[in-house]
């Protein structure tokens, strides 16, 4: 009777501990699909000059998964609530694989993040010769120096003909220095696009990774109860 009573405690602490898992993983997978949105939105005034579905794609894939493991905890929790075997064992399976595909996800971005920031410098110099001449890459261009303050790719240099005026540093209310004739690391922007654009988004890949990665790790505790709780129920 005694045993029975303690088999009955424990299954209880498991039920309850992933319930309290999944609704960490139900927030962390909100915090996650809006951090993804609000990068989608707030790199999209560079999309005519990077012109790559490299970064968008991958921002995607974390909108698609974050949506994913929303709706996974909830199967988590009816799961656990319910001690419904087939629900645990779907949950547990899914979990596995969006575990995997994190991890993946996180070794083929640091193994390739050099080569992003080389196509990067491509897509930037190949982008220069039609400014002036297509008007959404020529915004695109204006928005990024101006938002970023930064001009041309490695520096200034890089516009061989007049410098755009959005190079210029501003001074208060849009009002800007005049550089477009007499250039000097006085009155624009010295720093290239290429470093403060790489930087730009590290940053945000930065939040977006510590966040998965937080994601990751209480999806663990969920695969070990869930695991856990079905081999408790008869």
């Amino acid at each position: 009777m005694g045993f029975g009573s303690r088999m009955d405690c424990c299954r209880q602490f498991v039920k309850y501990s992933l319930i309290v898992s999944n609704f960490i993983i139900f927030v962390g997978g909100a915090t996650l699909f809006c951090l993804s949105l609000w990068t989608l939105v707030d790199r999209n005034f560079m999309n005519e000059l990077l012109d790559t579905n490299l970064f968008s794609g991958a921002v995607y894939v974390l909108l698609v998964t974050s949506m994913t493991i929303c709706v996974l905890s909830f199967v988590g929790c009816v799961g656990a609530s319910k001690e419904v075997k087939c629900l645990l064992l779907t949950y547990f399976i899914i979990v596995v694989l969006i575990f995997v595909t994190m991890l993946i996800g996180g070794i083929l971005g640091f193994v390739f993040r050099e080569r992003v920031q080389q196509t990067m410098r491509q897509k930037l110099r190949s982008s220069m010769s039609l400014y002036g001449s297509r008007r959404d890459v020529t915004e695109s261009w204006d928005q990024t120096q101006e938002r970023l303050q930064c001009c041309g790719v490695d520096s200034w240099h890089d516009w061989n003909r007049l410098i755009p005026e959005s190079c210029c540093q501003e001074i208060f209310g849009g009002q800007r220095k005049e550089c477009t004739l007499i250039p000097a690391v006085t009155n624009l922007y010295s720093q290239g696009c290429l470093y403060v654009t790489t930087s730009f988004m590290r940053d945000h890949a930065a939040v977006i990774g510590g966040t998965a990665i937080a994601v990751a790790i209480i999806m663990i505790f969920g695969m070990i109860f869930s695991c856990l709780l079905f081999t408790m129920i008869e």
